[in-house]
């Protein structure tokens, strides 16, 4: 338990003397556990054969784009919208739907494709094919997870909270972004 505890102090610590750095790291990492979730778990790739480069890939992405945006990003609402209280909490929210969510989505798809190596009309193509199914989706998920993390979570741990409900969105856009679409040929 002291050994848990020391940790956590680490960490607090860590995140109080380099605030962008931390969450990017933890961003990266979880991203990288999302891809392995979606290469073994939902596309069924035996551990052994996970592709390595396709998951440094997205991990690299939560490191160098989506950490430090996300913790840019609630800093900047924490200095103009407020730091506690329902009303904040909703305001919050609604601004981080309406706003950041649709442009945070659509650089992490394009930031994907761009890895994957896709040329600017396979871009557009997957943008067609994936953009408005994972803005949708976003809308299940993360206006609920953000009331908890405006409402109760400090500024300093809510990258980390988003983070970890994100492993699973992770692995979800790591299998969305990753799929095989299918082509049809019509005779």
């Amino acid at each position: 338990m002291n050994s848990i505890r020391g940790l956590f102090r680490l960490c607090q610590k860590s995140l109080s003397r380099r605030p962008y750095v931390v969450p990017a790291i933890q961003t990266g990492v979880l991203m990288g556990s999302g891809d392995i979730i979606s290469q073994t778990l939902i596309e069924n790739i035996r551990i052994t054969d996970i592709d390595v480069k396709r998951t440094l890939k997205f991990s690299s992405i939560g490191f160098f784009v989506g950490g430090p945006a996300l913790r840019y990003w609630y800093g900047t609402l924490y200095k103009f919208v407020g730091s506690s209280g329902k009303t904040v909490a909703l305001k919050k929210v609604i601004i981080d739907q309406i706003f950041f969510a649709p442009i945070f989505l659509f650089s992490i798809l394009v930031a994907v494709a761009v890895m994957q190596g896709k040329d600017v009309n396979n871009i557009k193509k997957d943008l067609e094919a994936n953009y408005l199914d994972v803005l949708k989706t976003n809308y299940y998920l993360w206006p609920w997870v953000q009331i908890i993390n405006f409402s109760f979570v400090p500024l300093q741990y809510q990258v980390l909270l988003v983070q970890v409900v994100a492993l699973f969105w992770n692995t979800y856009l790591s299998w969305k972004t990753n799929k095989k679409t299918e082509i049809v040929k019509m005779n």
